[in-house]
């Protein structure tokens, strides 16, 4: 290895970055046709981002010319906890390991910039640019060529060395580092995070359908969710962790190094009554900060109703029926949607 790209990963390490790879722009053909396969098949659902940025998403060279080189870091944000505990507490709500911190945009793209930095004081004149999930850069094929890991069945990431518990970042530079051979796929035979999904997102091995995703639809979905996938929600109201919690790699994931990342304490299994009473300004001073605040009150309080219908809790009925005139259209419709679920249940109970 070169002196610059040692030096770099000793750094990028002292930063607090778990893993340090790197990959030329033009290491991912294969992405071009993958992303077609997946858009023309309509797996994206509303993410029409995808469809809009497809040339610089499906080739990084296109997103920016004069990068030589691109290197990929990976921030543990391992959980203290287990993330499917709170599938059985009915009355709670279960919102996904990544979201329970800071904003892993602000978090990760700091510690890029310092990074960053560090490479252009040892190359004046050279240039970065760097991107945390904002831009149509498909992070994990390159992280993949980087050799921080490989796609798992369930299309996260997957490292011997940190499980699937980590954010992804990229440098894009000018700078010609010297490359990392790409990490072979270590799954096997084990389908485990297939045999989980909730929804049967998987409609083969490495393959997602997004539009029946639960992160998908707690998160980028907007209005009313399909009736038939409600109760498969669970209690879920942002974001899914089940298929990423049962991979038997994650026995050698490392807990978030950065306390801004781990979960809050009042997030970790909130009240469903609790938030369901949330107006716009509650919902902004609850999630001030946390990514949870970009999808909104409607959208958040839309998904908590869902869990309350699925609670089979009588005493949960009256939060969902004071919703049920909401100003939002999706909102009351999935509080009307959990007061007949309960009435329902209650009856047959």
């Amino acid at each position: 290895m070169d002196d610059l790209t040692a030096r770099l990963k000793v750094f990028a390490r002292e930063a607090g970055f778990s893993a340090v790879g790197v990959c030329r722009p033009e290491a991912i053909p294969e992405a071009a046709g993958q992303l077609s396969a997946f858009l023309e098949a309509g797996r994206h659902g509303q993410m029409t981002w995808m469809e809009e940025r497809a040339a610089w998403r499906s080739d990084p060279s296109a997103l920016w010319s004069e990068a030589r080189s691109v290197v990929m870091l990976a921030e543990s944000y391992g959980p203290e906890h287990d993330p499917l505990a709170v599938l059985e507490q009915r009355d709670r709500g279960a919102i996904s390991v990544y979201a329970g911190g800071r904003d892993y945009h602000d978090v990760v793209k700091k510690r890029l910039k310092r990074v960053g930095r560090w490479l252009l004081d040892q190359r004046p004149g050279e240039a970065i640019k760097v991107f945390v999930d904002t831009a149509p850069v498909m992070e994990k094929p390159l992280a993949a060529a980087a050799g921080l890991g490989w796609q798992g069945k369930h299309t996260n990431l997957l490292s011997r060395d940190l499980g699937n518990w980590f954010f992804l970042g990229a440098i894009f530079t000018t700078v010609a580092l010297e490359v990392d051979a790409p990490e072979a796929e270590h799954c096997g035979s084990c389908r485990a995070c297939l045999d989980i999904c909730p929804t049967e997102a998987f409609p083969a091995p490495f393959q997602l359908d997004a539009r029946l995703c639960i992160s998908y639809l707690t998160i980028e979905h907007k209005g009313p969710v399909d009736e038939v996938l409600r109760p498969k929600l669970g209690n879920r109201i942002y974001g899914c962790d089940d298929c990423l919690a049962v991979c038997p790699w994650n026995k050698f994931a490392e807990r978030a190094r950065d306390q801004r990342l781990a979960m809050r304490d009042d997030l970790r299994a909130p009240r469903l009554a609790e938030l369901a009473a949330l107006d716009d300004g509650g919902f902004r001073a609850l999630f001030s900060g946390s990514p949870i605040k970009r999808i909104g009150r409607c959208r958040f309080v839309r998904n908590v109703c869902y869990a309350i219908g699925n609670s089979g809790q009588a005493e949960l009925r009256p939060a969902a029926a004071a919703l049920v005139d909401d100003p939002d259209p999706a909102v009351a419709d999935a509080a009307r949607w959990a007061v007949s679920r309960l009435a329902r249940l209650a009856e047959t109970g």
